[in-house]
């Protein structure tokens, strides 16, 4: 009787231990953290972000504003070198990713496919996956306004073109003149010969009215670093 016994009991037990794995197995992956997102606003100044600093104290404060200041962000811009010194790349300020956008969904596995340095299209930037903070769809062609100018002053590889000092930077990111111009990209790869995410051509000055008058509204990619 006591053998019967234990022989239900130890049924019983891996019974209910394997309904508890397949329960664990049945419940969906925790969602990603968002590590990407286009600003839903610009600085309100053109292309004058308050330099490099000011442009990742922009995206900080608004990933804080939905819950995610707990990482540091930075904005995909490059910027000339001062004094003797090498420029700043985009492409080497945003950390090695995964990137995921705020519902979750994967925008780049790592810079390589950020950039297409191995196999073009690797990432995910798109109107329906190139979403602000808020998980908003930024406008793009066929929209009223259209506003897929993104802020970038880099190359399709992430880089500051050689040769452009920072004369396609808005002075690095210092001023809305517009004497000044700066390299742009389109959210929606809709536009332009190459429809590149980060370079398609330059802005017609660095105002706020001038970035308009191209097709965006001052805005601009924030990466999270970590």
């Amino acid at each position: 009787m006591k053998r019967i016994l234990s022989g239900l009991l130890a049924v019983a037990t891996m019974t209910m231990v394997g309904s508890l794995a397949v329960g664990a197995q049945g419940q969906p992956a925790p969602p990603q953290p968002m590590g990407f997102f286009i600003t839903s606003v610009g600085s309100g100044s053109g292309g004058n972000l308050g330099g490099l600093a000011g442009a990742d104290k922009h995206c900080q404060s608004l990933a804080a504003a939905v819950g995610a200041g707990g990482r540091t962000w930075r904005a995909y811009l490059s910027a000339a070198g001062a004094a003797g010194q090498l420029p700043v790349n985009a492409r080497d300020r945003i950390g090695s990713g995964p990137w995921y956008n705020a519902k979750g969904v994967l925008i780049a596995a790592n810079v390589a496919d950020l950039h297409g340095d191995i196999e073009r299209d690797r990432n995910n930037i798109r109107k329906p996956m190139a979403l602000d903070e808020k998980g908003a769809e930024v406008k793009g062609v066929g929209d009223q306004p259209n506003q897929h100018d993104i802020l970038t002053g880099s190359d399709s590889h992430g880089r500051l073109p050689i040769g452009a000092a920072a004369t396609l930077t808005c002075n690095n990111w210092t001023s809305n003149a517009d004497s000044e111009r700066t390299i742009v990209g389109h959210h929606d790869r809709l536009g332009g010969a190459n429809a590149s995410w980060n370079a398609v051509h330059a802005s017609a000055g660095c105002s706020q009215p001038a970035l308009v008058k191209t097709g965006g509204n001052g805005l601009f990619y924030c990466f999270a670093e970590k």
